[in-house]
């Protein structure tokens, strides 16, 4: 027999959620079609929507089209060693994953955080599992004072709520103004962020001995995690880990703002 007290809860919660749903129905994360529930995509744009899966390079996190074995790393990784541990992102950039980053990053739209965190979470598994803070790649202030918020801070956020790991935004600094990435060629991008972060003496305690999980919306040519995860590793960080929502494939990367961000 049902409980008439949670029945009760229940039609309450629902008829205080009508009006919201009315006021402000869900829209699909990707094209803002009606959905019937937030944070979902509709019937065309899932398929547009590459998932990144294993098998997978164990350190840099880029799919392989079929599984090399245990511990294989991708020629990327071999080549240039990364200063960060590992790397994994949920989505390819393309598509509705290229649609969602702008909307969060150029559109205000930051009610689409929680959704992508959600996704970066399942990609990233092993690296939360691991991790004993979160990390947001930040903004130079003068920067943020114009946007008045930091997409990869609000993804850095919802993963922490949802995972439970400590949240820590302040414990890396932008101190250096850089060019907008948008453009730059590979090494353009490098040369941009070198020695543009650093780690303030008061938060060197939250990092010290510790394993970071950076967070960004889109690994490109890893340029800025790679300059960020050095200056986290000065600052005293016993390791870093690079989670972000989607990454340009290798092959994929274009300079121009139509490709990639």
């Amino acid at each position: 027999m049902a409980d008439p007290v949670m029945e009760i809860k229940s039609l309450a919660q629902t008829m205080l959620d009508w009006p919201a749903r009315v006021l402000f129905p869900p829209v699909c994360a990707g094209c803002r079609r009606h959905v019937s529930q937030p944070g979902v995509l509709c019937g065309a744009c899932w398929p547009k929507l590459r998932l990144l899966e294993r098998p997978w390079c164990a350190v840099m996190g880029t799919p392989f089209t079929h599984d090399m074995g245990e511990g294989f790393l991708s020629a990327e990784a071999i080549a240039d060693p990364p200063p960060f541990e590992r790397a994994r992102a949920a989505v390819a950039y393309s598509g509705v994953a290229r649609q969602m980053v702008q909307g969060l990053k150029y559109q205000d739209r930051t009610d689409l955080a929680p959704w992508m965190a959600r996704w970066m979470l399942r990609a990233g598994a092993e690296l939360i599992a691991d991790a004993d803070v979160v990390v947001p790649v930040p903004l130079h202030w003068r920067r943020f004072f114009r946007r008045q918020f930091n997409q990869s801070a609000e993804l850095a956020r919802a993963v922490s709520q949802l995972s439970g790991v400590s949240f820590s935004p302040s414990a890396i600094r932008r101190v250096k103004l850089t060019r907008q990435q948008v453009g730059l060629e590979r090494q353009e991008r490098e040369d941009n962020v070198r020695a543009a972060f650093r780690v303030p003496t008061e938060a060197e305690i939250k990092i010290a001995g510790r394993r970071v999980l950076l967070v960004d919306d889109v690994y490109t040519t890893g340029a800025t995690v790679r300059s960020v995860a050095k200056a986290l590793k000065k600052g005293g960080a016993g390791a870093v880990d690079v989670l972000t929502f989607a990454r340009v494939l290798p092959g994929d990367f274009r300079a121009d703002e139509s490709a990639t961000i």
